[in-house]
């Protein structure tokens, strides 16, 4: 606003700078200290965690991962992001915490696994003299949630809150650095640790204004997918919780992501109409409708193989035929050649 108006600049000189920030980061992680407090954590929240969340995928997933991808919209009704904040409330849950619980009932349901591992992002702006600076300081976190016991809504919600928490108290470890430090099995099909993102921006967005200008948000769409599905969520002010689902075009349809969205919100519904529900009536509240039951990764990809040995071996087949062809017709050749010497 200032420059526009041709006034000087109210904002005040920053202390210090991003590289101030890197060289101290660099410090710590060299250190001992907090940083080996910190893996230490995460290596003992992450043992034995399942490498990949085998959620159904419409066709095959390629040999390499592929990052081509499309958003689908997700909307809430105002009356029903209120609804939801005010479940949460009374044990101090907050509305992120009850999208995030309730979209890993939606991944149980789906791939049948109750050891439910996501990735989220944070900020990472944990020093107040990092709140004004310019730079990249954000970091993703694993959360990983046991959905198994048969727990009630809200029990399985206070479980997501201490999960959160403690993922939040121990987000300095870059992530690069635990994939590093863990050394998971490595597959080009698949990131590591996690691949599926829960992002929800706690701040709510308002229309940015300012003088003599006017503006309005444009919906951007990059035609790129950094995981398997990505459900970004954000709360607008007087507009409710809206946010998009972003997913890998090699892996699904946008019928499938259409459907998903569609149970996503129904199940918020159930959710807030009785929170006490056990589990496993909240997931038998999710149809899956039969197009819906495909294979699992593993066994389309067994198929995939299959197809292709197949492939392999019809070649392999029409390259012996060609070559046993060649040798016919060079046989033939021979004799016709010899016939005409004896003449």
């Amino acid at each position: 606003t200032a420059f526009s108006t041709g006034k000087p600049s109210p904002l005040t000189e920053l202390d210090i700078q991003y590289t101030d920030y890197a060289a101290w980061q660099r410090e710590r992680l060299q250190g001992e200290g907090e940083m080996a407090e910190q893996l230490a954590y995460w290596k003992q929240r992450l043992s034995s965690a399942p490498a990949v969340l085998t959620i159904p995928t419409d066709h095959p997933r390629p040999p390499v991962q592929t990052f081509r991808g499309l958003g689908y919209p997700v909307k809430l009704a105002e009356p029903l992001t209120e609804a939801l904040k005010t479940l949460g409330l009374p044990q101090g849950h907050t509305l992120s915490m009850v999208l995030l619980a309730a979209f890993e009932v939606l991944l149980c349901r789906y791939t049948g696994q109750s050891d439910i591992v996501v990735g989220t992002s944070v900020a990472n702006r944990t020093r107040a003299e990092l709140e004004g600076l310019i730079g990249f300081f954000v970091n993703n976190l694993v959360l990983r949630t046991d959905l198994s016991g048969n727990p009630t809504f809200r029990e399985l919600l206070q479980q997501v809150r201490q999960v959160t928490l403690d993922a939040y108290a121990h987000q300095d470890l870059p992530l690069g650095k635990l994939v590093e430090e863990l050394q998971p099995k490595r597959d080009m099909r698949y990131n590591p640790l996690f691949q599926i993102l829960f992002d929800f921006h706690n701040v709510p967005i308002a229309p940015a204004t300012l003088p003599g200008l006017s503006m309005e948000a444009l919906e951007l769409e990059t035609g790129e997918a950094q995981f398997d599905l990505s459900l970004e969520l954000a709360q607008h002010a007087g507009q409710g919780v809206q946010g998009v689902l972003v997913y890998n075009t090699d892996l699904y349809e946008s019928t499938t992501i259409a459907q998903l969205v569609e149970q996503y919100i129904s199940l918020l519904e159930h959710i807030v109409a009785n929170p006490d529900q056990l589990l496993s009536t909240l997931l038998s509240s999710i149809n899956l409708k039969p197009r819906q039951a495909f294979a699992s990764p593993l066994e389309t990809e067994q198929e995939a193989t299959t197809l292709q040995d197949r492939k392999d071996k019809a070649l392999q087949r029409k390259a012996q035929l060609s070559a046993r062809r060649s040798r016919l017709s060079a046989e033939r050749q021979a004799m016709l050649h010899k016939r005409l010497q004896g003449e």
